[in-house]
């Protein structure tokens, strides 16, 4: 396991110094010039000579390759920058922010993989029963459907008609200090919604899964020695249904961290979703450089992740092979 995951380790540090490195290079060509986003409206009446000074404190004027490597060497000293747009370190505008991101990421995994296995495992009992095409057909539609969308619909639903749960933000609009039930309540609408829009995946790869183990010879046999349904649905079939969902827990990671940004967006969420489209539109070169560095950290940490877990659950799978 420690080989395999030195390797990937390896590995990661080209592609993460390529994708900064196309950071920089989309930026650079971006129509938005990050001086006049800085400025403001101040920008407007600000003569040339201002414009041209304020470029160079901010470091635009350099050229692409020389403004990517003094943030990269700065970086791996632990310096990330200053954020432009934020106006405060890059590495205080994450931190204020990621862990929220982390919270509702993570609650909308266990959602979409708790919900997803115990459906999956369901439907795949009675093949084309009644259970099966209706969450085989629901899992369809949602596939289609953008977790914007499911979002706007949420609020519609359960904070503008039933009234039961609150449409966005942290706390309540009239409360100062941030509570843990506060939080719990208002994390419900934008996790369930980021749950559900991942879902469909983990319920059809895990119903597939369960659904071919149980023809197998192996479990046909448990059948036959007397072990009652749900020792071979849950000890048997599950175990060999999941392998492949296992992998799918590494390639949902970008589909989950853009979810995210919708999510957050929709409900107002104290994530790094401002922070994020705030970097892209004004062209925030740190800022922008760091999060897409943590957004592909985390999609080869979910690729790492899906491959130790299915390592685990088939000892026939080497950690080293």
């Amino acid at each position: 396991m420690g080989r395999m995951a030195g390797r990937r380790a390896l590995l990661a540090v080209p592609v993460l110094a390529a994708v900064t490195f196309g950071v920089f290079a989309v930026a650079a060509a971006s129509p938005f010039d990050p001086v006049k986003a800085y400025a403001g409206t101040a920008g407007l009446t600000a003569s040339q000579e201002n414009l041209d000074q304020l470029r160079v404190n901010l470091g635009v004027d350099q050229p692409l390759v020389t403004r990517w490597w003094n943030w990269l060497t700065s970086a791996l000293s632990g310096d990330l920058g200053d954020s432009s747009v934020m106006r405060q370190p890059v590495a205080d505008v994450i931190g204020e922010r990621l862990g929220w991101s982390v919270l509702l990421a993570a609650s909308a995994f266990v959602v979409a993989i708790v919900l997803g296995t115990g459906l999956g495992v369901l439907a795949a009992r009675r093949p084309g029963g009644l259970l099966d095409r209706c969450v085989s057909s629901a899992a369809y539609a949602l596939e289609a459907a953008p977790a914007f969308w499911l979002g706007l619909l949420a609020i519609w639903f359960f904070a503008l008609k039933l009234d039961v749960l609150p449409a966005g933000g942290l706390t309540d609009a009239a409360s100062d200090t941030v509570t843990f039930g506060q939080v719990a309540t208002h994390l419900v609408l934008p996790a369930a919604v980021l749950g559900i829009s991942q879902l469909p995946w983990f319920f059809l790869y895990v119903r597939q899964g369960v659904a071919d183990a149980l023809d197998e010879d192996p479990v046909r046999g448990a059948r036959a020695r007397g072990l009652r349904e749900r020792t071979v649905l849950l000890g048997h079939a599950l175990r060999c249904g999941m392998l492949p969902m296992l992998t799918l827990i590494g390639s949902r990671v970008p589909e989950l961290i853009t979810g995210a940004l919708l999510v957050e967006t929709v409900f107002s969420w104290p994530g790094i979703a401002a922070a994020t489209v705030q970097a892209a539109t004004s062209v925030d070169f740190p800022l922008l450089a760091a999060l897409t560095v943590l957004a592909t950290a985390a999609v080869v940490l979910g690729n790492l992740l899906s491959d130790l877990l299915y390592a685990i659950a088939d000892p026939r799978v080497g950690f080293d092979g």
